[in-house]
Parts: C-alpha cells; sequence; structure tokens
C-alpha cells in the first residue's frame, strides 16, 4: 500500500490533534514516517467491534487496535449503557485481568472510568480467570463486569469481555445496545478518566474462598476420589491465571499429587515456553506431557491463559500420552457425568445438556441415550450461559461443552470454566481409575456404544481490511452456490443460520431455524457428514467443521475406522476447495 485512504488519513489526523498522549502520538508519528502504510491502515480503518468473545485485537495505537483510548471508549460507552438501562440504580461491576502484557494497565483504566461515571467498582487485586469474574458478577449481584483477556491469543493481543448482570456475557439485543454506545462516543474528551476512589473496591480471597467451596459441593464422585486419591495429575496453567485456583480446587476434590510444571507456572504475559499460549496446540502442551512421562502420570491438564478453556492429554493403550480434542473431551465428560448421575438415583427427567452447533453431535446422542433434555445454541459460551439463565429454577444444569475446549459443570458461573473443568475431569479418571479403566479406553467404549464421531477444525487466517473482504466473498460464495457433494455424498440440506432458514435440497422445501441470526452455514450430506462454515468473531479467520462418523462394532478395529475418518475429512476440506 503505497498511500492511505482519506479516511484512514482523516483518523490518523484526529488522534495526532486530539487529547491522546504524547507517546501514541510519537508512535503514529514514526509509522508515517517509516511509511508504514498497510500497519495505519489496519490500526485506523475501522473500529474494533463487539464479536462472540467481546473485543479483541492486537496492542498498539490506533482505533482498530487495544490500548488506553479503545479500552476508555469501550468502557465509557458501557457506563452510558447502564446508567440509561438501570437509571436512578446503585449500580456496580466487578473487573479481573488475565496474565497478559498491559492486562493490569487496562484493567485500571476500566476501573478510573466506571469509577469516573459514578459506578462502584468490585476490582480483583491480583490476576484472576475469567470464570471466577462470572461468579463474582453473579455473587456480588453486580450489573455488569469486565474481563481484561484475550484468551489464547498471539503475546501481542489482548481484549475485554464484557458481562451482563447474570454473569454471561451481553447477547441481543443489549450487546447492541452496548456497541451502539460505543460508537456514539465520537471525540475522546467524551470520556471520563479521572479516577475516584471511594467509587473502587478490591476484592480477592473472600470470592476465591466462596467459588471453591462451590465447586467442591458439585463433586459427584467423591467416594472414587477418595479410593483414588493419589491419582497422578500434571498441571501447566501456561503462564496464566489457572495458576490461582486449579492447584487449590483439585487440592478441595481431595487429589494428593498433582505435579505443577514449574516452567510455565508463572503468569507472563511473554509466554516464553510456548509459540501460542493454546491448550488446543499440542506444542503447549510438550513441557507437562514430558513431565508426564518422567513421573508416569494418569493425566495431564493445562489451561489457557484467562483459565477458561483447557486441554487434556492420556495414555493410550500403548501407553503413550495422546491429546484429546474438545469434541471428545467434552463427550467423555457428559457421559461421565450422566452415567454418575443415573448411578447415584439423581436423574429425574428435567435435567439438561447443552452443546453449539458446531460441537460433536454424539453429546446429543449420549443425552438422548439417558433421556435427558438436549440443547444446542449458536457458537459461543454466551449462548449457553443465556440458555442456563433462561431456565434457571425451571429444569436443572448438569453441564455444558462446545468443541473450543470449554466446558462448564454446574450453574454456579455463566461462561466456560477451567477451573471447574479440571476437577471434573480429574475426578472422572478417579472414577474409571476405580473401576480398572483408563480415560482412553472409556472413549474407545463410548464409541461403540454411540457410534465413532470425528471432528477436524480448519482455520483459514486472512488478515486486515483485504482479509476480512476475502471471508465475507467466500461465504456468499458458499451461500449461493451449495456444494453438490463433500466425501463422496451428495448433499440435501443446507442450514443457514443467517438468513434462518433450512432448505431441503432434494425436495426444495424450507424451514424456519429458531435460532438467533449468526452467519454460519452448515452442509449435511446423505451419509451424515456435517460440515460448518463460521467467520470468527474474535480473529481475523473463516473456521470449517468438520464432522463425520461410522459404526465402532469392534473396539480394534478403531485404529482403521480412525484413518478412514481422516481420509473422509480430507476429502471434504478438497471438495470445499478452499
Amino acid at each position: 500500500m503505497n498511500e492511505l485512504e482519506p479516511s484512514v488519513l482523516n483518523k490518523i489526523n484526529n488522534w495526532l490533534s486530539g487529547s491522546y498522549d504524547e507517546a501514541t502520538k510519537k508512535e503514529i508519528t514514526e509509522l508515517l514516517n517509516s511509511g508504514s502504510y498497510t500497519e495505519l491502515s489496519d490500526s485506523f480503518y475501522k473500529d474494533l467491534e463487539f464479536g462472540t468473545g467481546g473485543l479483541r485485537g492486537t496492542m498498539g495505537p490506533g482505533s482498530n487496535r487495544i490500548n488506553k483510548y479503545t479500552i476508555g471508549t469501550a468502557t465509557q460507552g458501557l457506563c452510558n449503557y447502564l446508567l440509561k438501562k438501570y437509571p436512578g440504580e446503585k449500580i456496580s461491576v466487578t473487573i479481573a485481568h488475565d496474565s497478559r502484557n498491559k492486562s493490569d494497565f487496562f484493567a485500571k483504566i476500566t476501573a478510573e472510568v466506571f469509577s469516573a461515571n459514578g459506578i462502584h467498582v468490585y476490582f480483583f487485586r491480583e490476576l484472576r480467570p475469567t470464570p471466577e469474574l462470572s461468579f463474582a458478577i453473579r455473587h456480588l449481584g453486580c450489573r455488569s463486569g469486565v474481563m481484561i483477556t484475550a484468551s489464547h491469543n498471539p503475546k501481542e493481543y489482548n481484549g475485554y469481555k464484557a458481562y451482563g448482570s447474570d454473569g454471561g456475557q451481553f447477547k441481543s439485543p443489549d450487546d447492541q445496545m452496548v456497541m451502539d454506545e460505543v460508537s456514539a462516543i465520537s471525540d475522546i474528551n467524551e470520556v471520563k478518566f479521572g479516577r475516584i476512589d471511594k467509587n473502587i473496591e478490591y476484592i480477592s480471597e473472600e470470592i476465591d474462598e466462596l467459588y471453591l467451596k462451590k465447586i467442591t459441593e458439585l463433586s459427584v464422585s467423591p467416594e472414587a476420589i477418595q479410593r483414588q486419591h493419589d491419582l497422578k495429575i500434571v498441571f501447566s496453567p501456561i503462564h496464566g491465571t489457572g495458576i490461582t485456583l486449579v492447584p487449590a480446587a483439585l487440592k478441595r476434590f481431595g487429589f494428593t499429587t498433582v505435579t505443577i510444571v514449574e516452567e510455565q507456572a508463572v503468569p507472563d504475559g511473554n509466554f516464553p515456553t510456548v509459540i501460542y499460549p493454546n491448550p488446543e496446540e499440542k506444542e503447549a502442551l510438550s513441557l507437562a506431557i514430558s513431565k508426564a512421562v518422567e513421573i508416569d502420570a494418569d493425566l495431564v491438564l493445562a489451561t489457557d491463559p484467562d483459565a477458561d478453556r483447557v486441554g487434556i492429554a492420556v495414555k493410550n493403550d500403548d501407553g503413550e500420552f495422546i491429546l484429546l480434542n474438545g469434541n471428545q473431551t467434552g463427550s467423555l465428560l457428559i457421559n461421565y457425568l450422566l452415567n454418575a448421575w443415573e448411578q447415584k438415583g439423581k436423574l429425574t427427567g428435567n435435567e439438561y445438556i447443552v452443546s453449539t452447533i458446531v460441537t460433536t453431535k454424539l453429546i446429543g446422542d449420549i443425552a438422548e441415550s439417558k433421556n435427558v433434555n438436549f440443547y444446542e445454541t449458536l457458537t459461543g459460551f454466551k449462548w449457553i450461559g443465556a440458555l442456563i439463565t433462561e431456565l434457571q429454577g425451571k429444569k436443572t444444569f448438569i453441564a455444558g461443552g462446545e468443541e473450543s475446549y470449554g466446558y462448564l459443570v454446574g450453574e454456579l458461573v455463566r461462561d466456560k470454566d477451567a477451573v471447574i473443568s479440571c476437577a471434573f475431569i480429574a475426578e472422572m479418571a478417579a472414577y474409571y481409575k476405580d473401576q480398572g479403566s483408563s480415560l482412553y479406553q472409556a472413549m474407545l467404549k463410548m464409541y461403540q456404544t454411540y457410534g465413532f464421531y470425528k471432528e477436524k477444525l480448519v482455520s483459514i487466517t486472512k488478515k486486515g481490511k483485504t482479509g476480512a473482504e476475502e471471508i465475507k466473498s467466500m461465504m456468499e460464495r458458499f451461500r449461493f452456490n451449495t456444494p453438490l457433494s463433500l466425501g463422496g455424498s451428495k448433499v440435501v440440506c443446507l442450514k443457514d443460520y443467517e438468513l434462518g432458514k433450512e432448505t431441503d435440497l432434494i425436495s426444495g422445501s424450507t424451514k424456519k431455524l429458531d435460532l438467533p441470526k449468526s452467519d454460519v452455514l452448515q452442509f449435511i450430506t446423505a451419509d451424515g457428514c456435517i460440515v460448518s462454515a463460521r467467520p470468527s468473531g474474535t480473529e481475523p479467520k473463516i473456521k470449517f467443521y468438520c464432522s463425520v462418523k461410522t459404526p465402532l462394532p469392534d473396539i480394534k478395529e478403531f485404529g482403521i475406522k480412525d484413518k478412514q475418518l481422516d481420509e473422509k475429512i480430507e476429502q471434504i476440506m478438497h471438495d470445499l476447495a478452499v
């Protein structure tokens, strides 16, 4: 790019002449002088918007970057929304942050803006997991809350997750109302940065204690843990907030042999031992697995920087540690919980399980087999949280999960929770070990019972303004030129969640999809394969979720069937021509 568009240049000039600090202006000037027009264009061509995960982006100067001013503007917009929604009320909010670079600074800015607007702030003095923020909002009776985090993104990123009074992320229409308030701020001088000390109250240990107590009360198989208390667990927080509560939760549950990966135990926003602090990545768990091999552990647990997602590794029948994906862990966890609830006589017909439209259908099959209600929501845990709030007092939520390594057991919070999940995954391992089975063997038995489901997520990154346009064009192509066949099977159904319509491609008949609008397309083939195409709400990516299935009558055939399903997924992606 050799020159800047007028709209971008206008924004840059507004920042250079406006009430921004000199360090910010110097950074922008240096980019101008060095001819870094692509960087400047990406930094200023739009304002950061709330997606499925809130506000997220790379740190730096500009309206499309995470910095003091975009954080301040988002907070002022949230303040304006809260003051209009709850007129005359003494409003309170909770704020927490993760281990990322500048997270503590951005949390401080957020607290100052809230306080300057006359809103009482409960402020976690030190870094804490995202799910504990959700718990605190509910416990303290707050109207909102903010978590400063970019989850598992690379170290250059940070973000801002806004929550409502139920402890869940904002959904329609409130998310749009907040965005409207943020976009209505046309001048940085409208943002109140003047801290009012009396409106900021520090919290930490008392909420920790209550949260851990409530988690422990959810345990379903304490007897199995008592017998298998010395289950060898290796845990890594991957330089994040998990270190603050996961070891404590495991200890409360009764586990006595938990080994921490010391090289990754100290919170550090540079994530020095990993390329990406993402428990979905094998590389991020390599140190934990090495430690597990060294001590002959039973289970590996690793949480992302804000401890709302967890990745696990288990030993296969050859004694080798293998990673389970989010669908496998979620299915195993829900299968365990339903079996344990059934054995305790706790299933009354009023319980329910939740997953999302891009998560494995195996979870629904398991719930159906136990006569437990099953619901699907749009992608993003905020929809699961919203459903829990909607059904509170009417039905009993057992658990929910999504393919992106996020799970929740019980109704304590309204977001995915790796603290709770780590405790229950360990309980599940103890339960099966108590029966003479490994988690791996339990998974194969599950596949034998319900069918071998295999899923794969393929993400394609398209950065910047041109990338966003390419992703939009790709979705339009799929929407109006539906593939005729995928993986050797005819495409018989198209679900378009943006248009809210399901089309039978054989008969041409249509019916309404009873979910909010979302830019997701699903292709369903005659042999039951499902492919979902979805632009990410928080990253410059388009994601393809492939789900295939085959019977597994004999566990010994697992390796052969696994290879066949891999080949089928590869053929599907080839047919999509992406």
